[in-house]
């Protein structure tokens, strides 16, 4: 039998002249195939979670209301969001809403558009979170906007992502509208400034 393995002299010059052995050559051809089976299982998954991320999309509903196609009416008692298309339909949305003593209704518009934006605590937020620095960068992990917000008109609350998935469908917030990621992004491409948003309890 061949040495299994190369050794080097103490001296630690290269090492000695290895013969490859039939076991060696088994071996590593065992090695091989489970390498590129962990490679092709490793792809696999991947390409099923992009998958399903490209498949996550809005739901088509029917719609009854008083609305203009295009509008966006977001019911906070449902924690619903829904992108009106006219002809009984619309797009439905699971979302995030305000807190108890935190919710609001009324009506608005969409005034600004912004990918990835930095975040600066309002003063409520501050004044209950004092550790929270000025302002948090876009794309970091800690900030609460996610890929994308739309912010609403008079300043105070916004359409956006989120850092935190698992408070979709809560009443979570200090009275913004929060949504998947992938929600976010793909009603961001839907609408448009000066889209009608209106918030109902």
């Amino acid at each position: 039998m061949g040495q299994k393995y190369p050794l080097q002299t103490l001296g630690g010059t290269a090492p000695t002249r290895h013969h490859t052995t039939l076991e060696d050559f088994r071996t590593m051809t065992r090695a091989a195939i489970t390498s590129r089976s962990l490679i092709i299982a490793t792809v696999a998954a991947a390409g099923l979670a992009g998958a399903t991320m490209t498949q996550a999309r809005p739901q088509l509903v029917p719609f009854r209301g008083d609305y203009s196609s295009g509008t966006v009416v977001v019911k906070t008692g449902e924690r619903r969001l829904y992108l009106v298309l006219g002809d009984g339909k619309a797009l439905r949305y699971t979302v995030g809403v305000g807190r108890a003593g935190k919710q609001w209704s009324g009506t608005s518009f969409i005034d600004g558009k912004h990918r990835y934006p930095a975040w600066s605590p309002p003063a409520e937020v501050k004044r209950d979170k004092p550790s929270l620095p000025e302002v948090i960068p876009g794309g970091s992990p800690r900030n609460p906007m996610g890929v994308a917000a739309m912010t609403l008109s008079g300043g105070q609350y916004a359409i956006h992502g989120t850092n935190q998935p698992g408070s979709i469908g809560g009443y979570v917030s200090y009275g913004c509208i929060r949504m998947h990621n992938h929600d976010i992004s793909d009603l961001y491409e839907r609408v448009s400034f000066g889209t009608t948003v209106v918030v109902t309890r």
